[in-house]
Parts: C-alpha cells; structure tokens; sequence
C-alpha cells in the first residue's frame, strides 16, 4: 500500500483553515499522521505568513483519487479550483510524494519538483519521515533536509491549532 505525504499551507485564517484539513485528512484518510506546524514567510509573492505542516498516510486510492479528495478538502476551506497560483490562499494540499511513484505528466509531478526548495514542505516532511527515500535523489528525506540552506529559509514552530 502506497504511502503518501502532503504539504499544508494556509494564511488567511490559518490556523482555522488548517484544523479543518487535519480533521478531514482524519476523516479521509484514517490512521494519517501530522508533522508540527510552521510559519514561514509568503514565497513568490507579498503577504501573510503562512502556517504549514506534511501529513502521511498509506492508501490503496489510486494517485487520482487522492488529488480529488484534496481539492475537495481544499474547496471546504474556501479556496477556489481557479485560485492564482503565487497569492494568498485558505487552503493548500500537495501531494508530495506517492510512494515511489515518478511522474512528470502536465497535471501532475512526482515527486513534488519543489519539494527540494521549499523549506516549508522539505522541513515538516524531514519531522515526519527522515528515513524515507527520496525516489529520485536516492537520499533520505532527513539527510536532505540537513544539507538545506535553513538560514535563508527560516521556520518558526507555532502550536497547532
């Protein structure tokens, strides 16, 4: 059974947004498991900080299913399907890795091609899995994390809401 990671980010609202995640990734996918949340700065644009955390779950869902229950999660929590990609958001679900699985189609890539510069995602999936093996980098998710540039990219732990 696949297991899958996914990054969470929300800054309006977010620590409202971001329970209401938790409680239907619980709901969608039980057994899931949580990385502390975060705030890090707005990247790509000026605003809000954000709160962020990875969750990890197995499933025998299929990639595309999984992708449906997220963009429900995230229209649940206000965000539009049409929402610009570099603005302020209620709600963000990636999925970051599903099991081993590469795929580079225009919809989806797999492994997350951010996932290696992002602080935001590399840093809560590193508190969740640091033994899991990158598929493509063949290095731990821990070991990755370590070599990251942490200073330029600070996280700031923040209780979950």
């Amino acid at each position: 059974m696949p297991q899958v990671y996914v990054a969470a980010g929300s800054n309006i609202a977010p620590e409202r947004h971001l329970a209401m995640a938790v409680r239907e990734l619980e709901r969608q996918f039980p057994g899931v498991r949580f990385s502390p949340w975060y705030r890090n700065r707005a990247v790509g644009f000026a605003g809000e900080d954000f709160i962020n955390f990875a969750a990890g779950f197995a499933t025998e869902r299929p990639v595309t299913e999984v992708l449906q229950i997220l963009h429900a999660i995230e229209a649940l929590c206000g965000r539009p399907r049409e929402a610009p990609r570099w603005a302020p958001r209620s709600m963000d679900l990636d999925v970051l890795l599903y099991g081993d699985l590469v795929c580079q189609e225009p919809h989806l890539k797999l492994p997350r091609p951010d996932l290696l510069k992002r602080a935001y995602m590399l840093g809560p999936l590193a508190e969740l899995a640091p033994d899991l093996v990158h598929p493509t980098e063949r290095q731990t998710i821990g070991e990755l994390w370590r070599r990251f540039d942490r200073a330029a990219h600070p996280l700031v732990p923040v209780r979950a809401g």
